[in-house]
């Protein structure tokens, strides 16, 4: 470790130690590269690592939510059930930093808070929050689209008598809520997850809900050994499908249309992707649900009507009806949450309607009402995109600073979402306008790896100085990524995917829709052409 007023020399630095930033290390290791990760955890895992909130599990299924850059790695690990908890998850991350004996190149309890670009030495400037001072090349954040928590700035919180949490900070020994009144401000995926866990404890939970949100049920199911068995068998196979897919998972061809069925026949197809639980009633029932409205319409109804058949009071029932765009906001799927609301000890208020004025020392004050609570569980998500990025002093060319570029001028711009022009040799994994959280992440993460690792190979072995993306090239991006976007209704609804959650934060869909098949032969492609769209430069002269 570099003392203070030292310069530590690397070759790249790479922040975070989740599936990002992992596998990064990993790959740069195996290239023969000076490479330190930075965490501000003790541990690896990521969001992994913070998300210990009660409920909190994958809503991806687990045999495709691990790397698959090892065939080894992949025969070794078994998971449990369908959709694992997060202490599987975490274990799992762990095996794999044991297995390539990656922790000795991460250095825990740290955080970078600033990156500056020197143009002089044509490389990045580190400094951490204990004073110490990195020199890298290559500069790498695989910080994760959703790490910065985002707290609402409730007047009076400082005056709470009781505990209150954030998911997104979850404490690592036990909350005990056995006999509590708890509330539970926000009703996202989240939410959904930790609210029928701690109303089974809570001696009262009163959910405060701002939007109501359509869930699925998740169908959740141990594994048996015969199921597992063949997924090892069809490794390649699998791998293939996942890479080639749209979303990162293998699935079925989804039916055309939802207006070509009749009302039978869709409710025929609804009902068996309800019963199937998952993903599926998003992603393999009809392939128009998010182009067009009155299809959307048909799987929004269908839910609507399953809330009612479920909820026993209609009138709890009516306020957790949702009316936006189906599948608009990240579509969800749970584990007897709607079933909650039938407990008695269970209650719901619509902020939407009655806001919340205040935290009082005995709870929470909406303009109807007070609240009495001894804990207060913050469920409102995160600064989704660009937050986490922000958090730290990113400085680019000219000393230009990443927010002054992305929040403050005209828009969040990059290219492919790996790149952002004015920050020479700064890879971002899973970074805006890619595909990001509307994929399976650990296969966004490894293409994403992958690309930057080949990439750095191929300036080595060219005497390549510096990269950097084109203007032009990350206004086309971004420019396709919005047009691809406003086909779509995604676009048409409030949600964290276009920042809606943060007070102030710019209105802009910052994810890439057009599949992961098809981004990944698009990056494949200029990879291919010497990294067309990027300039290329060996010492002071340009190569391309």
């Amino acid at each position: 470790m570099a003392r203070k007023n030292e310069v530590m020399e690397l070759d790249a630095v790479v922040i975070g130690a989740g599936f990002s930033g992992l596998y990064m290390l990993h790959r740069l290791r195996e290239a023969g590269l000076q490479t330190r990760v930075y965490e501000a955890a003790d541990g690896v895992g990521g969001v992994w690592y913070w998300n210990r909130y009660p409920g909190a599990r994958c809503d991806s299924e687990s045999i495709y939510y691990n790397y698959t850059f090892s065939e080894e790695l992949y025969n070794e690990w078994s998971w449990s059930s369908r959709y694992p908890e997060q202490p599987e998850i975490l274990q799992y991350l762990n095996f794999v930093a044991d297995k390539f004996d990656l922790r000795s190149g991460i250095q825990f309890k740290t955080r970078v808070t600033t990156a500056r670009y020197d143009e002089d030495l044509n490389r990045w400037q580190i400094e951490t929050d204990d004073g110490a001072v990195v020199s890298a090349k290559y500069f790498i954040t695989g910080v994760g689209c959703l790490s910065a928590a985002s707290i609402p700035k409730f007047k009076g919180l400082d005056s709470f008598k009781g505990e209150w949490f954030h998911t997104g900070h979850w404490p690592h020994e036990k909350v005990n809520f056995a006999g509590k009144r708890v509330g539970i401000i926000g009703t996202g995926s989240t939410a959904v997850q930790a609210i029928p866990v701690i109303a089974k404890e809570a001696g009262h939970l009163t959910v405060f809900q701002r939007t109501p949100q359509y869930s699925v049920p998740a169908g959740n199911h141990p594994y048996d050994s015969e199921y597992v068995r063949q997924a090892k068998e069809n490794f390649s196979e699998i791998k293939q499908q996942m890479r080639e897919s749209a979303g990162g998972i293998p699935t079925k061809p989804a039916n055309p249309s939802a207006l070509a069925d009749t009302q039978e026949e869709r409710e025929r197809v609804y009902e068996e992707a309800w019963a199937k639980g998952g993903v599926g009633f998003f992603s393999e029932t009809y392939s128009d649900l998010t182009i067009n409205e009155d299809a959307n319409h048909t799987a929004a109804e269908f839910v609507r009507s399953k809330i009612s058949e479920t909820v026993h009071n209609p009138e709890v029932a009516k306020k957790l009806m949702p009316t936006y765009y189906y599948g608009t906001k990240r579509p969800i799927i749970d584990t007897n949450y709607y079933e909650t609301f039938n407990r008695e000890n269970v209650s719901l208020v619509d902020v939407k309607t009655a806001p919340i004025v205040e935290i009082t020392p005995k709870g929470i004050k909406t303009t109807e009402g007070e609240y009495d609570l001894d804990a207060i569980v913050f469920a409102t998500g995160y600064d989704a995109m660009t937050g986490a990025l922000f958090k730290m002093d990113i400085r680019g060319k000219d000393g230009v600073t990443l927010k002054e570029k992305w929040e403050e001028g005209e828009q969040t711009r990059t290219y492919l979402g790996i790149a952002t022009a004015g920050f020479p040799n700064m890879f971002m994994i899973t970074g805006p306008e890619s595909p990001s959280v509307l994929s399976n992440m650990p296969v966004s993460i490894e293409q994403h790896v992958e690309w930057i690792a080949d990439c750095i190979d191929y300036l080595r072995e060219n005497g390549v100085e510096t990269i950097d993306a084109k203007v032009e090239s990350e206004e086309d991006w971004s420019k396709h990524c919005r047009e691809v976007a406003e086909a779509t209704l995604f676009t048409k609804t409030d949600s964290w995917y276009m920042g809606a959650n943060v007070p102030g934060k710019p209105r802009r869909f910052l994810i890439y829709l057009g599949g992961v098949g098809p981004y990944r032969e698009k990056c494949s492609e200029i990879a291919a052409k010497g990294y067309e769209g990027f300039t290329l430069e060996a010492s002071s002269k340009t190569v391309k």
